[in-house]
């Protein structure tokens, strides 16, 4: 039997005051680690232009704006502020679930639209570097993809646009096969982002639910509905990629916990799909090994789980590689992409340590405040709520696969929204706070500064 976390209002009477001035302590920290990368990063760029981005560390240019999507952001904030941790505790589960989905789009799509539907959404996937522009070149799909590594290269014939030299081909498919079907242009590219993306709070949520407790999950529903990581959600494939992942974490996790071998296979069709749709997400692989440690007692009761997600999860690399395109070689190419100067040298020692500020930045301070309480609860000597436990761990196997891309150096910059599959499941650490309003007003308030202040590149 989990024992759950007690509610907000018990906890905030009972809680040592010590602990709610340790989590500012985290929260100044991490503005700090913001502050500085903002302060130094302007340095350099002023000094050196070697980091290859306006506003670091970000990807953005100082602009201060309204647009159409400001009424809705803020009405949007207020009502979740005000009405989501009772409307999280109180609503059926099955309820609650497209609620979150609903609010966490709207909450995307006022955020991009305060740039106007054109800047905002429209015209995002088609710039010179993004999937959209390539759309002509895939009109015979087997003849691009056995000739998709011959332009990766920057010296190759015809070279790939930086993003679709920098996935798997499965990202620009996606979009070809949205205009085949008649959703053509970026408007209808911008949406499916939005409205894809936006489900990966859902995939959290049920896959919290289903390791941790329900009551977990809907402390941490706000949060993830809230999440300043919307910003760069409307409109980037990322947001898409995240989602994809999500939902396979999601479906590993219900088919460990309740038996379901086909659960298990498709959640190994997507674990396969997100290797192809972005070279970094095979990372996501260790948040997938957290949820089979959580759940072992499931693997132990029907190891054969284990095959239909094995199975699963060789249909996308199978069908790619008999259609000719070499995933292993694709990535190597793209290592020496990036070496021969794509998208500017960019220094390691700068962006290995801003890339975590950007990190903050999309999480929000209340995600260090809830970092702190969850390492707290996998060190301290008194055993923590084992719903606290489980969540903790879940949190630190995505903050240790971003680590990891961190310190590769594959990730230099731009990372606000690479990282969008990994930042999104450190959210959940807010489930842990007390005062939920005071967090998720802080985290209100970020993301729209950060959409008003500067004009995103996604």
């Amino acid at each position: 039997m989990i024992r759950t976390l007690p509610s907000p209002a018990r906890t905030r009477e009972s809680e040592p005051p010590g602990r709610l001035r340790r989590d500012l302590y985290a929260a100044g920290a991490a503005a700090v680690l913001v502050t500085v990368a903002v302060v130094a990063g302007r340095h350099i760029e002023d000094t050196s232009r070697t980091l290859f981005v306006d506003w670091p560390p970000l990807l953005a240019s100082w602009g201060p704006h309204v647009g159409p999507g400001t009424p809705a952001a803020v009405l949007v904030a207020v009502a979740v502020v005000a009405y989501g941790p009772v409307l999280a505790a109180r609503l059926p589960w099955r309820a609650l679930l497209p609620v979150a989905w609903g609010t966490s789009t709207a909450w995307i799509l006022s955020l991009a639209l305060i740039d106007g539907w054109d800047r905002g959404i429209a015209r995002r996937l088609t710039t010179r570097y993004e999937y959209l522009q390539v759309i002509d070149r895939f009109h015979d799909i087997p003849a691009a993809l056995r000739d998709f590594t011959q332009h990766i290269l920057l010296d190759s014939p015809d070279n790939w646009p930086a993003h679709i030299a920098g996935h798997p081909p499965a990202a620009t498919l996606t979009f070809v096969l949205l205009d085949r079907i008649g959703l053509r242009g970026g408007g209808w590219a911008g949406v499916w982002c939005i409205t894809v993306g936006a489900t990966a709070c859902v995939a959290v949520l049920v896959t919290i639910r289903a390791l941790a407790d329900e009551a977990v999950a809907r402390r941490a529903a706000p949060f993830l509905v809230l999440a300043p990581a919307a910003v760069w959600m409307g409109t980037s494939a990322d947001a898409y990629f995240a989602a994809v992942a999500a939902w396979a974490v999601a479906l590993l996790a219900l088919a460990v916990t309740r038996g379901s071998l086909g659960w298990a296979g498709a959640s190994g069709l997507l674990f396969g799909l997100t290797c192809y749709l972005s070279y970094g997400l095979t990372l996501v692989a260790l948040i997938a090994a957290a949820v089979l440690v959580l759940g072992r007692r499931g693997v132990r009761e029907r190891p054969a789980l284990l095959l239909p997600l094995l199975a699963g999860l060789s249909v996308v690399p199978v069908v790619f590689t008999v259609a000719g395109f070499d995933w292993w070689e694709a990535y190597h190419l793209l290592v020496t992409r990036y070496a021969q100067g794509a998208g500017g040298i960019r220094p390691y020692g700068y962006w290995v340590w801003a890339n975590l500020a950007c990190t903050v930045l999309v999480t929000g301070l209340a995600t260090a405040a809830g970092l702190r309480r969850a390492g707290a609860a996998l060190v301290r000597r008194r055993p923590a709520p084992r719903a606290a436990l489980r969540l903790a761990f879940l949190v630190f196997a995505a903050l240790l696969a971003l680590l990891i891309a961190d310190l590769s150096g594959m990730s230099k910059a731009e990372t606000e929204r690479i990282w969008l599959p990994f930042a999104l499941w450190l959210l959940p650490a807010c489930a842990l706070l007390t005062r939920p309003r005071a967090w998720l007003t802080a985290q209100a308030v970020l993301a729209l500064l950060l959409n008003h202040l500067l004009l995103t590149g996604w």
